[in-house]
Order: C-alpha cells, then sequence, then structure tokens
C-alpha cells in the first residue's frame, strides 16, 4: 500500500532498521539496497566537491555520507518527520518540504547541480511521470552534470513479472517499479547497472 506523507511520518523513526532487515536477508523489496547506495556514492565522490540534490532523501542514508565528505546538499522530501531527522544529521544543508510528484520547490529551481539523485522514491510516479520528470531534471544540471537514480529496478517486464510472482503478497501494486527496456526509448544514452534481482542504478548525463 502507497503511504502518503503522514504514513512515511510514522514510519520514519523505523524505516533504516526495516529496510537493513530487507537487504539483509536479501528479499524484495531491498535486497541490493546498500550496493545501491554505495554505487551512487562512489560515482558522485569520484567528481568531490559536488552540489547534489537529493530527491526524496528519506531519513539521510545516502545524503548524510555525501555531506560529511563535503558535498554542498540540497533535498526535498514531503515527509515532516524525515526532514526533522535528516537536519539534525545535517545542519547546513538545505531541505525543503514539498510531494515532487506536484514538482520541485520553488528554492530548488534557482540553482543548478552537479548531480541529481534520487534513491527508492520515483517509483511513486507513474511511467510516463517518470520520463516527464526525468527530462525536467536535465535543465537542472551542470555542463557535465549527471542524474542517479537507484531503485527497485529491472531489466525487463519478464524479470518484474518474476520478482512479482516471487514476492506474494509483500509485492506492492501501488508502486510503479522502473523496467529498462521500456524507459530507455525515452533515454537512449542512459545505461543501467543492476544491484540484485530487483535493483539497480540508472545514471543520465547531460
Amino acid at each position: 500500500m502507497m503511504l502518503n506523507n503522514s504514513g512515511f511520518d510514522l514510519w520514519a523513526d523505523g524505516y533504516d532498521k526495516s529496510v537493513g532487515v530487507s537487504d539483509e536477508g536479501n528479499v524484495y523489496p531491498f535486497a541490493g539496497y546498500k550496493k545501491v547506495m554505495n554505487r551512487i556514492f562512489g560515482e558522485i565522490m569520484e567528481h568531490g566537491g559536488a552540489k547534489v540534490l537529493d530527491i526524496g532523501f528519506g531519513t539521510a542514508t545516502l545524503a548524510k555520507r555525501l555531506y560529511d565528505c563535503g558535498n554542498e546538499i540540497f533535498g526535498q522530501d514531503f515527509s515532516r518527520r524525515m526532514i526533522e531527522i535528516a537536519a539534525k544529521k545535517m545542519p547546513g544543508a538545505h531541505l525543503y518540504e514539498g510531494d515532487f510528484s506536484k514538482g520541485l520547490c520553488s528554492e530548488l529551481l534557482e540553482h543548478r547541480y552537479d548531480f541529481i539523485v534520487s534513491t527508492y522514491a520515483l517509483h511513486h510516479l507513474d511511467d510516463t511521470q517518470k520520463v516527464d520528470f526525468i527530462k525536467g531534471l536535465l535543465p537542472l544540471l551542470n555542463d557535465g552534470g549527471e542524474i542517479l537514480i537507484g531503485d527497485v529496478a529491472f531489466n525487463t517486464r519478464a524479470e518484474w513479472e518474476q520478482c512479482r510472482a516471487d514476492s506474494g503478497a509483500a509485492w506492492d501494486d501501488d508502486e510503479i517499479y522502473f523496467v529498462f527496456d521500456e524507459i530507455k526509448r525515452h533515454f537512449p544514452k542512459m545505461p543501467f547497472e543492476r544491484m540484485s534481482y530487483c535493483s539497480g542504478v540508472l545514471m543520465l548525463c547531460k
């Protein structure tokens, strides 16, 4: 069942623990979570001192690591409780409350970024919304900038169907996961790196 912002507020304090249990057990939906985060972290750290926009940053699992390494962090999330948790970890970050499905906050549109990242958030958009949203992010990148998306994702629709069948009652029909074979039609230069049977990282350079 898809959570609204109140649901995420309630889940915020136990979020990291529940993600960790799923990842360590190698079960849907968070199998490969640490690999996803480490891959994106490594990609950004090759640049160093980057200006990073994190969309749907949650409890700042990734953003805090980047912040501690000297990157400038901007972010938007729709859970007030998650923002409170993240702000305590990153007092110098620029964090805003807002539902990204309705667009980015005006304050974030005033900047250009070296990296725009989103992890385990864009599955709340349908496939058409995903394409439109990603296209809308490209003008916010500096020259040579990169969009990095880590999420529940599959190479093919057949892989998606297999995971759905294997997951049984745990499968969330309200979430719309990336199928690379389908989204690459809109972004032919977008590579996909698989991190587990149900996760991966999509990358798009300006």
